[in-house]
């Protein structure tokens, strides 16, 4: 992801962990995860609807009053914590404590949807489980095992600090050593049936412990070379129609399988399928290859919002509408600015009052958003 001036990339920002895990409650019972669409509580402005849709962030350590505002007033689906956010897991606990009070008056109480990237090896924002990278599960001696015990170990390092999602795991079938997903070992293999493998055990052992899961990044970022990233830069790839559908979106007819929870959408154009919008902004793509094609009715994230693949496109706020046009349910905005994520919100109520965004399509959204944000604590 690509943040404002003063947050680094979201791929970049490495936040290795090397301290314990705090002890925590043990997990309870997940509740069943059948994605059935949930009524939304009535009486919400535009404004509140829009806000039900987008995932703050900011920056610090110490959460600021107008995003306690924000969640408080009903405009807030969610936080998203980067590894600036984090001096210590009793820190960041105390902080998502205070999110989740400001939420109790919110006209929504459901459960904030409260995420970060721990996806394990060098990409993790808490310090702690997994330590394994995905190269290094898809290449040991027991893959489904090493998962399993990864996303074991990712579901009960949030839970312990407040956390309800982990944007993980990535489900990219790398194609050459060194390249977008291999250089910090985030893809679990060149295979695809290993990488389904891999992210089947660890998406069904980390729901297990009552953390949401998202399979990333639809319909996979395997086949970009190193330079090939969409934090900085519009990305188009060639691969042929035949290759996406028998490689790279393989694993997610396995994750799919699983129930996982959410799936993020890649900002890469990918030119057999729709080469005119990159894929989280592609109805073809969201509606057509994900939804129709593969059935799936969970929640769909978008990467982030201020990526430099889409600077070119409009504003974050234009994106954003364009995105839920197009059939993303959540805006995931990284820029560490709460006034970004509160733009982004005017933008997708303006939109919904002018008719740009469908009553209807904004509601079965807000559906699928609520119902699993009261299937998790």
């Amino acid at each position: 992801m690509v943040g404002s001036g003063h947050r680094p990339s979201r791929r970049s920002v490495l936040a290795a962990g090397t301290g314990a895990v705090a002890a925590g409650a043990l997990p309870l019972p997940r509740p069943p995860s059948g994605h059935q669409p949930m009524a939304q509580p009535t009486a919400l402005t535009p404004q509140q609807q829009a806000g039900q849709r987008v995932v703050f962030s900011y920056s610090g350590t110490t959460v600021p009053q107008s995003l306690l505002d924000q969640i408080s007033s009903g405009q807030a689906a969610g936080v998203i914590f980067f590894g600036g956010n984090i001096s210590s897991l009793s820190q960041i606990t105390a902080a998502i404590k205070q999110m989740r009070q400001a939420n109790l008056r919110s006209p929504n109480p459901a459960p904030l949807l409260l995420m970060t990237d721990q996806e394990g090896g060098q990409i993790r924002r808490l310090p702690g489980a997994p330590a394994l990278s995905a190269k290094q599960i898809g290449a040991s001696a027991d893959p489904a095992g090493a998962a399993t015990d990864a996303g074991t170990g990712a579901g009960n390092l949030l839970r312990s600090v407040g956390m309800n999602v982990n944007l993980a795991p990535v489900l990219d079938v790398y194609r050459t050593a060194g390249d977008f997903e291999d250089q910090y070992q985030r893809s679990y293999s060149t295979d695809p049936e290993v990488v389904s493998l891999c992210g089947r055990s660890f998406i069904t052992a980390q729901q297990a412990t009552g953390v949401a899961a998202t399979a990333k990044h639809f319909p996979g970022l395997g086949p970009a070379t190193a330079s090939q990233n969409t934090d900085l830069r519009p990305v188009t790839l060639t691969t042929s129609l035949s290759q996406l559908r028998n490689v790279d979106e393989v694993p997610y007819v396995a994750a799919l399988t699983a129930g996982v929870d959410l799936v993020m959408v890649s900002w890469a154009i990918y030119s057999h399928l729709d080469a005119a919008h990159p894929a989280g902004l592609s109805s073809t793509v969201v509606q057509g290859e994900l939804r129709q094609r593969y059935s799936f009715t969970g929640v769909t994230v978008t990467d982030a919002i201020g990526a430099g693949a889409l600077s070119a496109l409009g504003t974050p706020g234009q994106n954003a509408v364009a995105a839920a046009a197009a059939g993303m349910d959540l805006v995931l905005d990284a820029s560490g600015d709460v006034a970004t994520g509160r733009a982004i919100v005017s933008s997708l109520a303006a939109a919904l009052q002018g008719g740009t965004l469908g009553a209807s399509n904004f509601t079965a959204a807000l559906g699928r958003i609520n119902a699993l944000r009261n299937r998790l604590f």
